[in-house]
């Protein structure tokens, strides 16, 4: 086990221990995480434990947090994945690594915006009464005054960052990051203008992102309309009858026979006096609907493609706000009153064929207003992802780059490998200005971040600015300094691990991967991605506040503490799997702190120290072996579980080592050392010590703060937080201690079942005598003793049960202490129920027609119901022999 004792400075104690007690051994009879927690954090930083060193000789260790938008509050999403890069920060900080966990905020444009607009609307203003410049300024002044609250409650949870390094995605330096790499993609001709279908908000005005659009079910309206007619007629279906207006084509699969003397003729489009074509297009499916579908290229994206495979033309039937600018009867007339119109009027024409309606489907909707979203034809920037999505897969086909689980590969190379281009302007006022110029004459100009845009009259800049996410595709390496070549940058970058949801592999995770390869000359932003599920409420059900299943972490954090939300967070973060957590879930994770509180605290009163080194294993007892031995091993399987990013695993593996085998056996067991005192009960202080030290330091990176007050208090030394972390001692591993003690276990456990199975309270005294004969276990006697409630037998002292136990015989006298009458009736309804599902579950084994149809795991289910059985019926059968005699 690492020794502490050279990381000790001399006084060093002082101001780091919690509150003390008269007789608490130096801390008080109960935690209160309230009175603990955010003294220490602030220690910590002042300390400057969190600011990694670029000129550090130790090797580096770097995480750059998913930036949370300026306007977000810390949720259960943030907080559980925050938990995670904390604990693996925390632990390589103690590895002896320079760690970098470096914090930021993303602006967040449509968000942002729509917040300072909201604000304005109070005023009975627009941004357009401010004009651009005073617009971009009040969100200046509102992110200095209401955002980044999240980074506040970020320090509430205990997140290890440097803040130091804290980044903005619209810093001055991100900025220029920004601008250079678009100058570089922009000469490289991966960046161009075009028209294309986009996701258009007609409330925000603006192109959205697919992560901006929230798909939910909505009632809305089936109609099949008859195109043509006579022979010359094709019925098609569509919940959108205002796009009607913009169709310029009807397409068919090339190879349905029902529509082949169609194909290449036209047909009369209803409601106006144009004539469309009918199209093979091996995009529609015959068997669904008709088998013909309507063609709108400008307002439906695969009907932009068919229309770009068949060279239709786009008609525009709507402007930005979604009205209509067809001239004729639904001209300014919304998209929603024009459908309805549209109907109405196919309908007097006895063109509607069908109608369905309440029509349950999918609909878009922008995720900041929850206006529906409409497709649109637009003239934008786009960026050319074909080679950087091919060099993003290859990344992690080589192995530069490692997706756990790797099970979720699959679904990173269904984004990197189907990629289409990525529509990166957005049409607001708050973001990355694009920095193209445009002049008089036609003249398009990029501007790189050290030259002078193109002066004089007529021209002017892009009015748009970039998606989000393009600035945050720059996150690993714009964040260290980049385009400048910094120290930041040589040490830390490329980063260790990406630890975000899985829900984000498009929209970040593959973009990082793109722009990092691409401007850090091949090398990935990061050598692991490590993907986490999404956290859902404690039935698996996604938490929303309209269902009222919504939970502010800070509530749980205020009334649990930190470190109990952090605990029950990290016990449910299996790789790449949605975690459930419930109230109840982190009142248990409460208790758990307690408990290490209160085992801590009990040492600490009867002694247990770390000074001095472990004696020699000969000069401890089996159980002090044993319990070195257990500590060993769970370093070891820490670790492990650690380097696989198992981090449920690494939660539950400390919580049942601390609980089951320190506090309820080794503390337990340790107690009978102590009071008999001499040189083993020192040594059994040390180990203690030792147990109690090394346990609180394994905890640290999941559960900083009840282990920080504790560890201080026993060692004396400055911090956790900077100690190192341990290693593991092959030769503290003592197999023979171990089997030893487990004998020792089982005795206490089958007669601690044997006493509850009679109805004896825990506290109860019983006289027994041992026959500890033979076995590894007379030295334990006083321990089993103790454990058991079992007092020495005086003179009159008659067995009335005996139980034979892993080689030992343990007598009790229960005379006096149960109803054995009732006792005995008790069990012999036990008995006839154990007996009765035997003969269910051999009649049924014994059928062979059930055999024969039955599936495997039913007949696998059975056969463990009679096995159950069996041993019910041999456990009952034994007690009842136990029993006194009537």
């Amino acid at each position: 086990m690492t020794d502490t004792t050279n990381q000790r400075p001399e006084n060093s104690h002082g101001d780091d221990a919690a509150a003390t007690t008269a007789n608490g051994g130096g801390i008080p009879t109960t935690y209160a995480p309230a009175e603990v927690e955010g003294a220490l954090y602030e220690r910590w930083v002042e300390r400057g434990y969190f600011t990694a060193d670029a000129k550090s000789d130790k090797p580096a260790y770097t995480i750059v947090i998913p930036p949370p938008n300026v306007t977000g509050a810390l949720h259960l999403g943030h907080a559980f994945q925050h938990t995670l890069m904390d604990a693996l920060t925390r632990r390589k900080r103690m590895q002896g690594f320079e760690a970098l966990w470096l914090p930021g905020m993303d602006h967040a444009g449509i968000a942002t915006q729509n917040k300072v607009e909201q604000q304005l609307a109070e005023s009975g203003l627009s941004r357009h009464d401010l004009g651009r410049e005073a617009f971009v300024e009040k969100v200046w002044e509102w992110k200095e005054q209401y955002g980044g609250k999240i980074l506040g409650q970020m320090r509430r949870l205990g997140d290890g960052v440097d803040w130091s390094r804290e980044r903005f995605t619209m810093d001055e330096g991100l900025s220029q990051a920004v601008q250079t790499i678009f100058k570089k993609l922009f000469d490289d001709g991966l960046i161009y203008r075009a028209e294309r279908i986009i996701n258009w908000c007609p409330r925000c005005l603006t192109a959205l992102s697919d992560i901006e659009v929230e798909h939910e079910d909505s009632a809305g309206e089936l109609v099949s309309i008859r195109y043509g007619e006579g022979e010359d007629s094709i019925v098609v279906a569509t919940t959108r009858a205002e796009t009607l207006l913009g169709d310029t084509a009807i397409a068919v699969h090339p190879e349905d026979e029902r529509y082949a003397h169609l194909v290449g003729r036209t047909i009369t489009l209803p409601l106006t006096d144009r004539r469309i074509p009918v199209v093979a297009d091996e995009h529609v499916d015959p068997e669904f609907g008709t088998g013909a579908v309507k063609v709108t290229p400008a307002h439906d994206p695969n009907d932009f493609a068919i229309g770009q495979r068949h060279d239709l033309p786009n008609l525009t039937v709507m402007d930005e706000h979604g009205v209509i600018t067809v001239h004729g009867p639904f001209l300014g007339l919304d998209r929603l009153e024009a459908r309805s119109a549209v109907v109405g009027a196919l309908r007097e024409q006895g063109r509607i064929v069908a109608e369905k309606r309440p029509y349950m489907h999918a609909v878009g909707h922008c995720s900041r207003c929850h206006t529906i979203v409409e497709p649109r034809l637009s003239l934008q920037w786009w960026v050319k992802v074909e080679p950087l999505a091919a060099a993003a897969g290859d990344a992690v086909r080589d192995g530069r780059v490692a997706i756990h689980p790797k099970e979720l590969e699959g679904r990173y190379f269904s984004w990197v490998d189907n990629m289409h281009d990525w529509c990166i302007s957005r049409q607001l006022w708050w973001g990355h200005r694009i920095p193209v110029w445009y002049g008089p004459e036609g003249q398009v100009v990029c501007v790189g971040p050290d030259e002078e845009p193109p002066a004089g009259e007529g021209w002017h800049q892009d009015p748009d600015v970039l998606d989000t996410w393009f600035s945050s595709a720059l996150w690993p390496f714009s964040t260290l300094g980049w385009p400048e070549q910094t120290p930041d940058l040589e040490k830390f970058y490329a980063t260790d691990v990406l630890l975000t949801g899985h829900d984000i592999i498009f929209f970040w995770v593959a973009r990082m991967m793109m722009f990092g390869l691409y401007a850090m000359d091949g090398q990935a932003p990061f050598h692991t991605i490590a993907l986490t599920g999404l956290v859902r409420d404690q039935f698996g059900k996604k938490m929303s506040k309209s269902s009222g299943t919504a939970v502010d972490p800070l509530d749980w954090m205020n009334e649990y503490g930190a470190d109990a939300v952090r605990f029950t967070l990290a016990r449910g973060a299996n790789p790449g799997a949605d975690v459930p957590i419930g109230e109840d879930w982190v009142k248990g994770s409460r208790n758990f702190c307690n408990k290490i509180w209160n085992a801590t605290r009990f040492a600490l009163m009867n002694g247990a120290t770390v000074e001095g080194p472990l004696p020699a294993p000969e000069e401890l007892t089996a159980v002090d072996r044993w319990i070195l031995s257990r500590l060993n091993a769970t370093v070891a399987e820490v670790d492990g579980l650690y380097d696989d990013y198992q981090f449920a695993k690494v939660a539950d593996t400390l919580f049942h080592f601390a609980w089951d085998e320190v506090f309820d056996w080794y503390v337990e067991l340790s107690k009978t050392t102590l009071a008999k005192g001499g040189p083993q009960a020192d040594a059994a202080r040390r180990v203690l010590g030792e147990v109690l030290e090394v346990t609180l330091r394994l905890l640290h990176p999941i559960v900083p703060f009840v282990t920080e007050a504790l560890w201080t208090t026993l060692t004396g030394a400055e911090s956790l937080v900077v100690t190192a972390w341990p290693t593991a001692d092959p030769a503290r591993r003592d197999a023979a201690a171990e089997a030893e003690v487990a004998t020792l276990q089982q005795v206490v456990t089958e007669v601690r079942r044997f006493r509850s199975d009679q109805g004896l309270q825990p506290a109860q005294k019983v006289p027994a005598t041992l026959d500890l004969a033979g076995t590894v276990l007379p030295p334990h006697e006083d321990a089993i003793r103790s454990l058991l409630r079992l007092t020495a037998p005086e003179e009159g002292f008659a067995a009335t049960a005996s139980l034979p136990v892993a080689g030992a015989t343990v007598a009790l006298d229960l005379s006096g202490t149960i109803d054995v009458a009732a006792e005995r009736k008790r069990l012999a309804k036990d008995l006839a129920a154990a007996e009765k599902d035997k003969a269910q579950t051999t009649a049924k084994l014994g059928n062979e027609g059930f055999l024969a149809k039955a599936p495997d795991d039913v007949v696998a289910k059975i056969r463990a119901r009679q096995e159950a059985a069996e041993a019910d019926i041999a456990r009952i059968t034994a007690q009842l022999a136990a029993l006194p005699q009537a």
